[in-house]
């Protein structure tokens, strides 16, 4: 398990430096060359270190072992710093924002010049190799985290190509294009941000994170469980908690019974990613009729 974390941790940190570096090269050359869509590009891609961030932060604490003080580990930190994240990214939308109405109000024309070509063509092959290199490793090590991360990064492919087309368009002698674009792109960032404020959200309130009709479809399953009930999951993705309740034969032995928990819990976690407790609370069923 150990060794799993290390290699999750090693692909986030390269994520997270090739997401960071193409940042940097979009905010640069685009203040420079005055293109209001790419700098807005740059600062999407700095939001999506953001999220390798958040993921290193859970692959960290995932790794600590449970406590006397923390029974149920330390998963919760990773979710209050999922707020600052969001609180972050309406901000860089609110400085966005105040950049574009200046530019609008005082226009100043975009050079879209090869070099901001150049820029773009290399972050769309980035990204595309993020994606595939993320997916890929994801599946290696059922990692729901880089497997998140992937999808987050295929979106980054279509707002790259936005900009693509606004340089087009620059280009072409229309330079409000570029405004338009950069507006688009402040309204996908705050989709994120709304995103991310409701995943939180969802795990501090603890909404049902699993489909119960799926757990009770693969406990039902086995020939010694009777009935499948009062199924409760909460939690993160990678981090989601059960309990249960069954029913068995009143003349099954405790041994047996125990070795039925055990094996359900196993049967849980191998067909449902993410799932590190399981709960099962065994009820003879005479006390169900």
């Amino acid at each position: 398990m150990k060794e799993r974390f290390l290699a999750i941790r090693q692909v986030l940190l390269q994520i997270l430096v090739l997401n960071w570096l193409v940042a940097v090269l979009k905010i640069v050359v685009g203040i420079l060359f005055n293109v209001m869509s790419m700098v807005a590009d740059g600062f999407h891609s700095f939001s999506d270190g953001t999220s390798n961030i958040i993921g290193l932060v859970g692959i960290t604490l995932a790794s600590r072992p449970k406590d006397e003080d923390h029974p149920y580990g330390h998963k919760k930190i990773e979710t209050f710093t999922a707020l600052g994240i969001a609180a972050l990214l309406l901000l860089v939308c609110y400085e966005i924002s105040r950049a574009a109405l200046n530019r609008f109000f005082a226009p100043v024309a975009p050079d879209a010049g090869p070099l901001t070509f150049i820029v773009m063509a290399v972050t769309l092959a980035v990204n595309g190799w993020v994606v595939y290199y993320e997916r890929r490793r994801g599946a290696e090590l059922k990692s729901p985290i880089l497997a998140a991360d992937a999808l987050h990064t295929r979106t980054d492919i279509f707002v790259s190509l936005l900009v693509v087309f606004s340089l087009i368009s620059v280009r072409l002698g229309y330079p409000l294009i570029d405004l338009l674009a950069s507006l688009v792109i402040i309204v996908i960032i705050i989709m994120t941000a709304a995103q991310i404020i409701r995943q939180v959200f969802d795990v501090l309130v603890d909404r049902a994170a699993v489909d119960h009709k799926m757990i009770e479809g693969l406990l039902l399953a086995h020939p010694a469980v009777k009935l499948c009930h009062k199924v409760r999951s909460r939690g993160p993705e990678d981090d989601m908690h059960i309990d249960l309740h069954i029913s068995v034969d009143p003349a099954m032995s405790v041994d047996a019974s125990h070795q039925l928990s055990h094996d359900l819990q196993q049967e849980i976690k191998a067909n449902i990613p993410g799932i590190t407790d399981v709960i099962i609370h065994i009820e003879p069923s005479h006390r169900l009729k």
